[in-house]
């Protein structure tokens, strides 16, 4: 059979990425990516320790980072991607910058981070006022509330979780939940943090019934890496992704229903995303 009309398989772009080893979404960072790019992962070793800062602390190690980029080389990718949001907001903005700058040493090619990538998400979307949803304990979103602070971003509000193990179980259900406990009616926009937290398709469905833009860290991630390569995230109805999806609410108005949201005391506020 003569199949040289096929011209063989399409010309791929590589994109490193460095996962955490109890990463279990994979097949959710597939979902932002375009048919013309490709991913190439790599998990950090195993540690038997909980989600907590001293997790956090030991997957973000530079030389765990260093060897974890060195297995990619072979491959040759364009840019190389740390997913892992606590990873890489436990040393602060100075850390998370010598994350990157440790990566690209040992790759030779650009490197982000998935907190560097929220930052470069909110200052995309022009936001200065946050809310947060996290798996984590208390003392690790702390970790992410003075992360965020620290580059000038305040935020409104958070809910948490308090896991230790099994992030990736959490159902859509219980995310939605958490993301209308955190969300107050100053807030500009919601982080769901947490690559091991599944968010793709729930994120139009929030921001349609919150009426901001919400942005996850698997999202961010995706978004970085690829805009570093000339090329944008496949995310239908995402505000981050789609510039469109930024100027109005998602769903249409009811006529003579105005949205209405429950403020911290009491109060009632008639809003529309703008």
């Amino acid at each position: 059979m003569d199949v040289s009309f096929l011209g063989g398989p399409r010309p791929q772009r590589g994109v490193g990425v460095v996962a955490p080893f109890d990463f279990a979404l994979d097949r959710e960072l597939w979902r932002w990516v375009p048919d013309e790019i490709s991913l190439h992962l790599t998990r950090t070793p195993y540690v038997p320790v909980e989600v907590s800062l001293d997790l956090a602390r030991l997957v973000s190690e530079h030389e765990t980072l260093h060897d974890a980029v060195r297995t990619l080389n072979a491959i040759a990718p364009e840019v190389v991607a740390y997913a892992c949001t606590s990873g890489s907001f436990v040393g602060g903005i100075a850390g998370e910058r010598a994350m990157c700058a440790a990566m690209t040493r040992a790759g030779a090619v650009p490197s982000l981070t998935t907190s560097g990538a929220l930052l470069d998400a909110l200052a995309e979307l022009d936001v200065t006022r946050v809310a947060l949803v996290t798996p984590y304990t208390v003392s690790v979103t702390t970790a992410l509330e003075e992360y965020v602070a620290e580059a000038g971003v305040s935020v409104t509000g958070c809910a948490y979780m308090g896991l230790t193990r099994h992030i990736w179980k959490v159902p859509y259900r219980q995310v939605s939940e958490m993301a209308h406990k955190a969300v107050r009616a100053d807030a500009q926009a919601l982080f769901i943090s947490c690559t091991n937290l599944p968010t793709y398709d729930v994120i139009p469905q929030l921001e349609a019934e919150l009426r901001i833009p919400v942005i996850s860290a698997n999202q961010v991630t995706m978004w970085a890496a690829l805009r570093r390569l000339g090329t944008r995230a496949v995310g239908p109805y995402q505000a981050l992704i789609d510039p469109a999806a930024r100027s109005g609410p998602v769903r249409p108005e009811i006529p003579g229903l105005p949205e209405v949201r429950e403020l911290p005391d009491g109060e009632q506020q008639q809003e529309g995303w703008t």
